[in-house]
């Protein structure tokens, strides 16, 4: 629960600077709508609306952002072909993928979201630093951990379209290159994880085909023959263990 009050934070602080006026110190009823229309009057008004539109704006676009800075995009897409290279397109739900792919992605992004809080967020909360070096210090841990797993060639690609210069260090490399290249990074490497995850059940299928084709019995759909044998591998080697422990360690 504290790792999700982080992610709140981070996104609704956005609004604080513009919107820490607003507090009624009297508490009257009366004063409070004064204020509320003077916060919304001339140029101060106009000024807090765009932040309003803003803040909607991020909290909207916020979920997509999240998902694609952190390691959420590579464990639910292999677990998306894990389901298909059995043969159960359904099964597990997708609900229950992503649920795992969200508890799976804080277990992996804690030390991150812990290093955000203790060295940006709370600071922040507590009037220790200013929002831009906030932005600064939390825009930094995550371009750290991306960093770690984007290829050069990626960045590579994103700062040529770009137009930039070589950057001298990973700090020079803005969001709008890394965020890209550590995306297409993680699907790379998505899919060469669902490559080699398709190659023993897709066996475990010709092998079934086979034997159908060499007995006449053609009529016979062989998924209805090989998913149970795909099952039993799948339990007997234990893959939920060895799948989630190898999309784990992964990033550590």
């Amino acid at each position: 629960m504290r790792l999700l009050l982080v992610l709140l934070l981070i996104f609704s602080v956005v609004l604080v600077p513009s919107m820490a006026g607003a507090k009624n110190a009297t508490g009257d009823k009366a004063s409070a709508k004064i204020d509320l229309i003077n916060m919304f009057a001339g140029g101060e008004g106009n000024r807090n609306l765009v932040n309003l539109a803003l803040m909607f704006t991020i909290l909207s676009f916020a979920p997509a952002i999240l998902l694609l800075m952190t390691s959420f995009t590579r464990i639910v897409i292999v677990l998306s072909f894990l389901r298909q290279a059995i043969g159960m397109p359904t099964l597990p739900p997708t609900q229950v993928i992503v649920g795992l792919s969200l508890f799976l992605t804080f277990f992996i992004m804690g030390p991150t979201f812990e290093k955000i809080h203790v060295n940006a967020l709370s600071p922040y909360m507590n009037n220790k630093i200013a929002y831009d070096e906030f932005v600064d210090k939390s825009s930094k841990e995550m371009g750290v951990f991306m960093f770690r797993f984007a290829r050069d060639k990626d960045v590579a690609l994103f700062a040529n379209i770009a137009g930039l210069q070589r950057p001298k260090n990973e700090s020079d490399i803005p969001f709008r290159v890394l965020v890209p290249a550590f995306a297409i990074s993680e699907l790379k490497r998505a899919f060469q994880i669902g490559f080699l995850l398709y190659i023993p059940f897709l066996i475990i299928d010709m092998v079934v085909a086979s034997v159908l084709l060499s007995t006449g019995m053609m009529m016979l759909p062989p998924i209805f023959i090989s998913l149970p044998f795909k099952l039993m591998l799948f339990v007997l080697v234990d893959g939920w263990n060895l799948l989630v422990g190898s999309l784990v360690k992964g990033f550590l």
